[in-house]
């Protein structure tokens, strides 16, 4: 098992749902929220690796629904100055586990890499419902629309 450090916004469906999973596979988690920790471009840069730079940034986000911000015109420089002024615009979650760091949580990814098998039986059937969730996207589908400021997870 391991121990897991889970950068997240408290209150997200689908950060709940993707902690739930962790915890029932044995690992131990740390969490922060992605909103006030002290990110600099160094520390953020590394949980990107090769991904392109739309890759790094919250779809749904605020200020990217309302065209504010276009991840696809944006350099790796101006993304992560960006990201560290509105950390909303952080794809979640961001996930550390020793010195490998991930972004989002692709279900398969993170169960070759750490394991999602539930340790205990009695987390098998809700593992498994999980676990045929997406928990990457928000958890709210794609056509639901939030006041600024005003999202619940």
């Amino acid at each position: 098992m391991a121990k897991v450090i889970f950068y997240e916004k408290p209150g997200c469906k689908n950060n709940t749902k993707q902690k739930t999973l962790l915890v029932a596979a044995g690992h131990e988690l740390e969490t922060y929220d992605i909103r006030t920790y002290a990110w600099t471009p160094d520390t953020l840069r590394l949980f990107f690796g090769t991904r392109p730079i739309t890759d790094w940034f919250n779809k749904a986000a605020p200020s990217i629904k309302s065209g504010e911000v276009v991840p696809e015109k944006i350099d790796p420089d101006t993304a992560l100055k960006l990201m560290i002024q509105d950390p909303l615009l952080i794809r979640r979650p961001l996930i550390q586990v020793d010195d490998r760091r991930e972004v989002g949580f692709d279900i398969d990814r993170i169960d070759a890499w750490i394991g999602l098998k539930p340790v205990d039986a009695s987390q098998q059937a809700i593992s498994e419902e999980l676990m045929r969730q997406d928990l990457q996207g928000c958890a709210h589908g794609n056509e639901h629309h939030h006041e600024p400021g005003k999202c619940k997870h």
